[in-house]
């Protein structure tokens, strides 16, 4: 502890606040003034139209030095959009946020590729070096070396950095300077003079920004700061109270923690892979075409299936040992189609909002299309008779197979497919059973995920700022689910303005062996859970009695939970 201490003072006392912060103010200055410069000419060039094709060879329009990769995921889906961290141009990595040049070959790539997990670990090693220049006013030679070797760092310090990283959102910028421009913007670090002398004279020199931070690097980087969620300190090495100048004998600490790093998750990542767990245990397999499931995979899932039957109805029959329930009434299991008349899909919404995600096709001269989602169905047998209000609640669960023509780009062993099954209810009630009914569903998620030793967190989704119906309602519903919430006994949180147009949501995550958080997620190793006031869906179908509302509950292929043992 004396040698730490000893070492913190030296460096706090070796700090200069004034040189540091001109520096900065230097380096920002010079960076945002060549940026604007290129922006510049890249609009007097930009607007042209190109074609950019998929991976599928399915075909996207853009512009010229205007549209990005971000932009064609985004016209993809939104969930390619959200998770994308980089792509790949005729095989040159680049960033989600760089304009394309020409007519191109573009990939979208998750934190499931190499390639993502690469630009992740080499973007977080800037959020360190950004940390550390200006905790310590290290001169930084290259991401993850630094010209002071005696650091004391501790786990403290990596929750600072990446609580304000995640806060701010700081995007990733880049441009392209001279040789010239380089050794202007770096001429207070020797470290960095020396790496840009000896580059080629004709190489280009590429500079990145995110925040106060300017560094040289070739990049790519993830889209802004918030993709970091933790940043582990698994090792530390100490030298003593010495300075050590030289960066080449400086570099053991960081670039240790970094290998410590790398080799640390990828190994865990391999070991919890469930790709390979299904393989090796013999549930599943993957071929280039598809996945299959193996008779002991089969025999899982459907004993998971009749565990959940078996509860679902258990809490409708019997009043004395009703867990779900407080009254007496049944959760059916039904069965509908796999496919409807478009017909269907445009009287829901969901031909409007979900076309390009649904598996589309002609009979008869008709269109036709496989269901991505159970509530229009659910919605045609409320209403396929009169119905009085003392029947409510009506419950219908189903465990029918889903398609959805998701991005070939977002496909990722069983956490991401085209066809899968999941337990789905639709629970038909009055605002006024609301809260017992949403108070009902938390009792019953807690039962299924204790069997199976899930913990789970609990965030009550807001009103957004575009809405359907009036803001008494939503003030109706979310107090309902707040009550509900409250009484159920276990803390949650509220994500302001995150629900759903047509009504407040609340979400339910769980962790997987990485710790990683899975919401509302299709067919995965992890459980997730979402349960949402749909009040669209009443009044499109002309649902009577006119107090309904569809209260949508979906257990996510719980069935798969067991196989990465988290």
């Amino acid at each position: 502890m004396k040698h730490h201490s000893a070492s913190m003072s030296l460096l706090a006392s070796m700090k200069n606040d004034t040189y540091l912060e001109s520096v900065i103010s230097k380096r920002i200055q010079l960076f945002e003034s060549i940026r604007a410069k290129q922006i510049k000419e890249r609009q007097s060039i930009a607007g042209d139209p190109i074609k950019v094709t998929l991976p599928h060879e399915s075909v996207k329009k853009g512009k010229k030095w205007e549209t990005t990769p971000f932009d064609i995921a985004k016209e993809v889906s939104k969930s390619l959009a959200s998770n994308a961290l980089i792509s790949q141009v005729d095989g040159v990595l680049w960033d989600m946020s760089r304009p394309l040049e020409r007519d191109c070959r573009l990939k979208i790539f998750t934190f499931d590729s190499d390639e993502d997990r690469d630009t992740f670990w080499h973007s977080s090693a800037h959020i360190l070096g950004h940390a550390l220049e200006i905790t310590y006013g290290c001169k930084l030679v290259s991401t993850m070396m630094v010209s002071m070797v005696t650091l004391g760092l501790n786990e403290q310090h990596f929750d600072q950095i990446v609580a304000g990283a995640k806060k701010e959102k700081q995007p990733f910028q880049r441009i392209e300077a001279s040789r010239d421009e380089a050794l202007e913007m770096f001429s207070d670090n020797e470290f960095k003079v020396e790496i840009i002398q000896d580059l080629p004279a004709d190489k280009t020199i590429t500079v990145y920004r995110f925040g106060p931070l300017v560094d040289l690097c070739r990049g790519p980087h993830i889209p802004n700061t918030s993709f970091v969620k933790a940043i582990a300190c698994l090792k530390l090495t100490r030298g003593g109270t010495k300075i050590v100048k030289a960066y080449k004998e400086s570099m053991g600490y960081l670039i240790l923690t970094k290998n410590v790093l790398r080799n640390t998750f990828i190994h865990i990542f391999k070991k919890y892979d469930h790709r390979q767990l299904g393989k090796k245990q013999e549930l599943f397999f993957f071929h280039r075409l598809s996945c299959f499931f193996l008779p002991h995979g089969t025999l899982i899932t459907e004993k998971l299936f009749t565990f959940l039957k078996k509860e679902y109805r258990k809490r409708g029959y019997s009043e004395l040992s009703c867990i779900f329930f407080q009254t007496k009434c049944y959760i059916d299991v039904v069965g509908t189609p796999n496919m409807y008349n478009m017909q269907l899909w445009e009287t829901s919404g969901h031909a409007a909002n979900y076309k390009e995600t649904m598996f589309v096709f002609d009979i008869d001269k008709q269109e036709f299309g496989f269901k991505p989602m159970n509530c229009p169905g659910h919605c045609l047998m409320f209403d396929h008779r009169v119905r009085s209000y003392r029947e409510l609640p009506i419950r219908f669960a189903e465990f029918g197979v889903l398609h959805r023509n998701e991005a070939s780009g977002a496909l990722t062993g069983l956490t991401r497919v085209r066809r899968f099954q999941q337990d789905d209810a639709h629970i038909f009630c009055r605002e006024s059973q609301i809260k017992d009914e949403v108070k009902g569903v938390l009792e019953f998620i807690n039962y299924v995920y204790d069997i199976f030793g899930f913990t789970f967190e609990l965030k009550l989704s807001t009103r957004p700022e575009k809405y359907l119906r009036d803001v008494e309602t939503w003030e109706k519903a979310e107090t309902a689910l707040a009550d509900a919430l409250n009484e159920f006994g276990k803390p949650w949180e509220i994500n302001k303005a995150d629900g759903a147009f047509y009504g407040p949501k609340i979400y339910i995550s769980v962790s997987d062996a990485m710790r990683r958080k899975f919401q509302c997620a299709t067919l995965q190793v992890n459980l997730s859970y979402t349960l949402r006031l749909d009040f669209q869906l009443p009044e499109r179908f002309w649902l009577s009695p006119r107090q309904t509302i569809v209260c949508h509950v979906s257990h996510k292929t719980i069935f798969n939970c067991s196989l990465m043992g988290s």
